[in-house]
């Protein structure tokens, strides 16, 4: 009676820790205003990453790039790319990172913000959910002096709501960034 006794609490435990997973994270995510990615408090996920099948030219670190929209559907999980592959330390969770950036929408192919407009990097701790989720899960690992295209669903920018001008409700984001360094 006891082993059944313990292999019901066992159970009920495993149930409510997956009830527990499987919440919304969108009823609890708040956003911010602006179009910078630093707007939700989405906790990161494990899914795996994408590669981008159809890459933005590289260009030179430390000068801003250009974005090119793939084409067809946009996808509906996070893609990443090294376009240029940096020779410092990796960026891990936790760490101070100064980035420099620019965002495009997928749906219109326009730049909606970029750090270089402001000629200052843009600056953040990954993983602490001060970003959107999907730069908290695709700046992890980039070495200092790199740059990573990233391919940004709904599910880990904004969701259903525009964050402002340029950015539509469930649109997919398409970031450039380079690692400018670890603080």
């Amino acid at each position: 009676m006891n082993r059944m006794r313990t292999l019901s609490l066992v159970l009920l435990a495993a149930v409510g820790l997956g009830l527990a997973a499987c919440g919304s994270s969108s009823s609890s995510s708040t956003t911010t205003t602006g179009a910078s990615p630093s707007a939700t408090t989405t906790p990161v996920s494990t899914a795996p990453i994408g590669t981008v099948a159809d890459p933005s030219a590289p260009g030179t670190f430390g000068t801003e790039p250009t974005i090119s929209v793939p084409p067809g559907a946009p996808p509906t999980q996070l893609e990443s790319k090294d376009l240029i592959v940096g020779t410092g330390p990796a960026a891990k969770a936790g760490d101070t990172v100064s980035v420099q950036y620019v965002g495009v929408a997928y749906s219109s192919g326009k730049v909606f913000d970029a750090s270089w407009s402001r000629g200052q990097p843009f600056q953040f701790a990954l993983g602490q959910g001060q970003v959107i989720a999907g730069w908290d899960e695709g700046v992890v690992g980039m070495q200092v002096g790199g740059r990573r295209e990233l391919i940004i669903p709904p599910s880990l920018a904004y969701h259903a709501t525009s964050p402002g001008p340029g950015i539509a409700a469930n649109d997919t984001l398409i970031f450039i960034v380079d690692l400018v360094k670890i603080n």
